[in-house]
């Protein structure tokens, strides 16, 4: 299987994307070398190979959850001139219609 160069320009404007011709003709050299390689794969054995949803086993490292003291409301909002009585005070960035 090989890309053409109709089909880069193609695949360039489905994405809104401008190229000039030495980049589309780049892309097209680009774009079959990892066919190839891709091709190359294929020519493994892999019959006796069980497939992996990922390549390396991992597993979730949990830690207990520790109540522990944290930094005072006070102390966090003393540096600050934009606070409420319990809060940072920071500018609006949603709109409402």
């Amino acid at each position: 299987m090989s890309v053409t160069k109709s089909e880069v320009e193609h695949i360039a404007k489905l994405a809104k994307l401008k190229f000039n011709d030495y980049e589309i003709d780049e892309y097209t050299t680009q774009l079959n070398q990892i066919l190839e390689y891709i091709d190359k794969l294929n020519e493994l054995n892999t019959e006796n190979v069980k497939p992996l949803s990922h390549p390396i086993a991992g597993e979730n490292v949990f830690r207990e959850d520790v109540l522990k003291e944290s930094i005072s409301t006070e102390d966090a909002l003393k540096n600050t001139l934009n606070k409420n009585a319990e809060y940072f005070k920071v500018p609006k960035v949603i709109k409402s219609n």
